[in-house]
């Protein structure tokens, strides 16, 4: 148990990334592109370029985002979602 909280700070996330999550899940479902998100000053000026990368890692986002270019491809092919 000690071990384990000597070493809990290195996985908690800070409110600023768990904000900027939501935001970048919230504009992508409106239509947007991710790189294009990435580069909004609300994101560049909440978090420092490694918790930018680290954003891509968030089960979150890769299911939103995932899920939306699966659709996107299906859709492009025919095959409907």
């Amino acid at each position: 148990m000690a071990f384990r909280n000597l070493f809990s700070f290195l996985f908690q996330r800070s409110p600023a990334e768990e904000r900027v999550a939501a935001y970048v899940i919230r504009e992508h479902d409106r239509g947007r592109d991710l790189a294009e998100i990435l580069e909004d000053r609300y994101v560049q000026n909440r978090l420092s370029p490694d918790q930018r990368a680290r954003l891509l890692d968030r089960p979150e986002i890769v299911k939103a985002i995932g899920k939306d270019t699966i659709a996107d491809a299906r859709e492009a092919r025919g095959l409907g979602v």
